[in-house]
């Protein structure tokens, strides 16, 4: 199993109603394309929050391939999405992890 991480430090006046977005409107779109299986948000409790609250998403996807045709086919298109609904409120890092147990 492949888990693509977006971490992503999103500013306190726009939190509340981004989160909504990425439950609503960002996590099921992603979730639509069949390359990830399901997504698990985090709160990272040991941040500094002074400039904004950090979050990680975590998308399971079941093989490389999978998470290949996702960066592929529809990557740009998700984060111009979230850009151009929330310009330079958040940051954002993205990693891939494999799970070994």
């Amino acid at each position: 199993m492949i888990i693509y991480n977006v971490t992503i430090k999103v500013e306190h006046s726009i939190a509340g109603k981004w989160l909504d977005w990425l439950k609503d409107e960002h996590i099921p779109e992603i979730i639509a394309t069949g390359c990830f299986t399901h997504a698990v948000i985090l709160h990272l409790v040991e941040a500094d929050d002074a400039e904004g609250i950090t979050y990680a998403v975590q998308y399971h996807a079941p093989n490389k391939y999978q998470y290949d045709q996702y960066i592929e086919k529809y990557s740009v298109e998700m984060r111009k999405k979230g850009t151009e609904k929330w310009g330079s409120q958040f940051i954002a890092f993205r990693s891939v992890m494999q799970v070994v147990n």
